[in-house]
């Protein structure tokens, strides 16, 4: 399985360094008002790729930062709720 993940990763950025390589070419963007920037097109997708990108990352990050804050309570309060190990054994024996 890791070599089909290899593969997969290895078509995509064969493709990716193609498409970069085939369409190398300025793109004119307007911004506010009458202000204008020359940006390479693969450069101005990437870009629009991480603006996409960051907030669903942070999303994640932040879903994964809760859920270990509660496995973490769970786990503090299960082992505070358990008896000392060999607390079975003293009861026993009196």
């Amino acid at each position: 399985m890791q070599f089909l993940k290899t593969v997969f990763w290895v078509l995509v950025a064969v493709v990716v360094a193609l498409f970069s390589f085939r369409n190398w070419t300025p793109v004119t963007v307007n911004l506010w008002g009458d202000i204008q920037a020359d940006i390479k097109m693969p450069i101005l997708l990437l870009v629009f790729f991480l603006i996409g990108f960051l907030p669903t990352w942070l999303l994640m990050r932040t879903r994964i930062w809760s859920h270990r804050r509660r496995v973490d309570a769970l786990e503090r309060s299960r082992a505070s709720m358990a008896p000392a190990p060999g607390a079975e054994d003293v009861e026993a024996e009196q």
